[in-house]
């Protein structure tokens, strides 16, 4: 690699060769930037002057960036245009910072939040966040202690203080409220919304797979016992692809998509012709009811009492594995579902599986994929374990290519655990007492 050090200014501004006439402001926030050798040798063997693109105005305009400063969340990218001039333009990309410098690691971070106060903290340390009807209702407006004082009233007001706190370089995923009952043309209208609070650089819609779930039947799930009449796996075809059709959708509408509830691996491969900017490895609640349906069926095979057989298929009722109208169906054919089900997720020849197979998978798919800048988000953690597991996993040599795919979000107070460790406690006892003339 060659020792010499590059910039723009070395070839346009002052002394130099030109900038476009009216760009000069805006050109001004990249002469300082490093260009490698070969850059720096294709411009100064085409390029004549130096302007920039109406989407780098665009942007810089829209989240008002400093003089001399190009916005975080963005890569600057040169184009060859007529009579050799050169053209900056802005292209988003969360693995960046400002001034064009990438962010410290290629693994980024993400918090599950629709609370101000949680993620301020946080704000600088994450590119993503991701909220739902759940976490923007449940978890902030609606809960008294949570917004205090009542200050915040609509989905409206939390989500644009949290843009204006966020700044340019953190993308937004907001989840449909409703994408059963809703036309397309109420759901491009919802998400124009979203653009209009949070600026289309930003902006990620949430689209869920719907499954067998339709407007018809989705009432199923709101009222009585709210369990449902069809299995997850049964049902009209145009229902399980509906989410993937509402991503299609908002992504020829220009929106980037977030495709959400991916629990099994073998849902990404169909996930990716949605051409989606996320799609997601949800962990805990998968993992956890695999143990459950191992443990019924381990006490089964040991004991050989039908109880524990009654006992797994009422839990496969409970949890969709089984439709209402299975609950009291063959429990043999409840136990032969339970075991190809965990026989897939590895269990029934490793009953201790970590639960982080869908990670591996869905990166081995992403990296076969045409969607370069398509990335997985790890979710669902929640527990002592996964974060750490997650965390040795993505070190693994098989997946050093993919750090930059990946993004972790979790709740702000899960994440700020994993800042500390006992050891640092027992530091500061013993620093701090020094400090203070105290052995």
């Amino acid at each position: 690699m060659s020792s010499l050090k590059y910039t723009l200014s070395s070839l346009f501004g002052p002394g130099g060769r030109p900038v476009a006439a009216g760009d000069e402001d805006y050109a001004d926030r990249i002469l300082s930037h490093a260009i490698d050798a070969q850059l720096f040798d294709e411009m100064q063997l085409r390029g004549s002057a130096l302007g920039v693109t109406k989407n780098f105005r665009e942007v810089v305009d829209c989240f008002r960036v400093p003089a001399g400063e190009t916005p975080a969340g963005f890569r600057v990218e040169y184009e060859l245009g007529r009579d050799g001039l050169v053209l900056a333009d802005l292209k988003r990309d969360i693995s960046y910072d400002k001034n064009g410098l990438k962010r410290p690691q290629k693994l980024l971070f993400s918090a599950d939040s629709a609370n101000p106060y949680e993620v301020r903290p946080m704000k600088d340390l994450i590119s993503n966040l991701t909220c739902n009807p759940a976490i923007i209702y449940n978890l902030f407006i609606n809960d008294s202690k949570a917004n205090v004082g009542g200050r915040y009233k609509t989905r409206d007001e939390v989500l644009k203080d949290i843009g204006d706190m966020l700044g340019p370089g953190c993308d937004i995923s907001v989840e449909l409220n409703d994408p059963f009952r809703c036309s397309e043309s109420e759901i491009l209208e919802e998400a124009a919304r979203f653009r209009e609070l949070l600026s289309p650089y930003r902006v990620v819609i949430k689209v869920p797979h719907t499954g067998p779930v339709n407007a018809e039947n989705v009432d199923e799930l709101l009222t009585g016992d709210k369990r449902f009449s069809l299995r997850y796996d049964e049902g009209r075809t145009e229902d399980f692809y509906r989410g993937h059709n509402l991503a299609l959708m908002l992504h020829e509408h220009g929106y980037r998509v977030n495709f959400t509830l991916m629990f099994e691996p073998y849902q990404t491969a169909l996930a990716l012709q949605a051409r989606p900017y996320f799609i997601n490895s949800f962990i805990m609640f998968r993992h956890s009811q695999s143990m459950q349906l191992a443990g019924y069926i381990r006490a089964y095979e040991e004991t050989g009492d039908p109880l524990f057989i009654e006992q797994l298929r009422r839990y496969m009722v409970e949890n969709d594995y089984l439709s209402a109208r299975e609950a009291n169906g063959d429990l043999f054919a409840a136990y032969t579902r339970a075991r190809d089900i965990l026989r897939y997720r590895g269990f029934a020849d490793d009953p201790m599986a970590d639960g982080l197979d869908g990670i591996r998978h869905n990166l081995r798919c992403l990296r076969q994929a045409n969607l370069p800048d398509t990335r997985l988000i790890i979710c669902n953690m929640q527990g002592d374990n996964y974060y750490p597991y997650i965390d040795r996993l993505l070190m693994e040599p098989e997946f050093a290519d993919m750090a930059g795919r990946v993004v972790i979000t979790a709740g702000p107070e899960l994440l700020a655990r994993y800042t500390s460790n006992a050891v640092v406690m027992q530091f500061h006892r013993r620093f701090m007492n020094a400090a203070n003339g105290a052995k």
